[in-house]
């Protein structure tokens, strides 16, 4: 068979039935694009071996990933989908290993768009130290998906007394945030919509679990770790406090949120508190390690301008209250609806 038409090309039916066309679109884009020896072996699953110490646990995630536009200022759906699965598995304290990958490709979707996603995607786990080490390709009818959707499943290991799940958070706990809010969402709506502002905004897309493991390493005891992706701070927190069974009180002002992005939120009607994204983490811990935790992540690239933007109150009916700038206090509640439809 002749090389794929990266050029001109497109996605045809036969590249979802199972034969030649399948098998050159795998070898052509997918192999070289994700190649590790775990993948190159050509089997229907990978055969992994992870070596367990005493105490060591798996963590598995999986992630569907639908995105409009697929490419955005700051990423794509490759880099996306495979920053979000690493992203999932480090928030349970483990340091990922290996991600699979499923994709759902739409008759007529370029060739060419679909290599520069594939190779997005490799170089993002390879940057991550992750290997995509098997997957499945399917595709549908024109008019019956939307370009790619691509599934992500991650599995990594949690070290021996490591355990950051949301049921940990405490009245008196320090609420920690990485970084500003509000990015990813804001940079593809300001794509999505053709708006134009004075600086570009830039989808925060990032994985973070080098960052978590510096956070666990002075602080082994940290209680909850979260992304706050879709529904954004707001939600996230308040998923916490429903875990946990506790409430929370939050510092409108000590939460950071870019100029650029404020003014997009207002000009749009939208409040960053709700808004995804897909670079940052919240944590939840004791009062004795809150401070070295802040300069731990203030050292990081990724946690550059952390915050302390609350702290775990006892609450029996579970509220996110937020001191607010004009000195009163409001409800933080969950998102209700959607704001920003297909971002992650």
């Amino acid at each position: 068979m002749r090389p794929l038409n990266l050029r001109d090309g497109q996605i045809e039916m036969a590249h979802g039935a199972g034969g030649r066309a399948s098998a050159q679109l795998i070898d052509e884009i997918f192999l070289r694009a994700f190649d590790n020896p775990w993948l190159r072996q050509g089997n229907d699953g990978a055969t992994l071996a992870p070596m367990l110490n005493p105490g060591e646990r798996l963590v598995m995630a999986t992630d569907a990933h639908v995105i409009s536009p697929l490419f955005f200022p700051g990423g794509d759906i490759g880099s996306l989908a495979v920053h979000g699965t690493v992203n999932d598995v480090a928030m349970s304290g483990a340091q990922p290993l290996y991600l699979s990958a499923s994709f759902i490709l739409e008759e007529g979707f370029p060739l060419g768009d679909l290599k520069r996603i594939a190779d997005s995607m490799g170089q993002a786990a390879r940057e991550a130290g992750v290997a995509i080490v098997t997957g499945d390709t399917k595709v549908v009818e024109r008019g019956k998906g939307d370009g790619v959707f691509i599934s992500t499943t991650g599995i990594g290991v949690v070290a021996a007394g490591i355990d950051t799940s949301g049921h940990r958070a405490r009245p008196g706990d320090v609420i920690l945030l990485s970084g500003s809010i509000g990015e990813h969402g804001v940079a593809i709506l300001s794509q999505r919509e053709s708006l134009e502002f004075e600086t570009q905004i830039l989808s925060d897309s990032a994985a973070l679990h080098e960052l978590v493991a510096a956070m666990l390493a002075v602080a082994p005891g940290l209680r909850v770790l979260r992304d706050p992706t879709r529904g954004g701070l707001a939600t996230t927190l308040n998923e916490i406090a429903g875990q946990s069974g506790v409430g929370m009180l939050l510092d409108e002002a000590a939460i950071p949120v870019q100029a650029q992005v404020e003014a997009a939120c207002e000009l749009l009607g939208l409040d960053p508190l709700y808004v995804a994204n897909e670079g940052k983490l919240v944590a939840i811990c004791a009062e004795q390690d809150a401070d070295a935790l802040l300069r731990t992540l203030r050292a990081h690239p990724l946690g550059q301008n952390a915050s302390r933007i609350g702290t775990v109150i006892a609450d029996e009916h579970g509220f996110v209250q937020m001191h607010t700038r004009f000195g009163g206090r409001r409800v933080v509640d969950r998102l209700v609806g959607e704001q920003l439809p297909r971002i992650c």
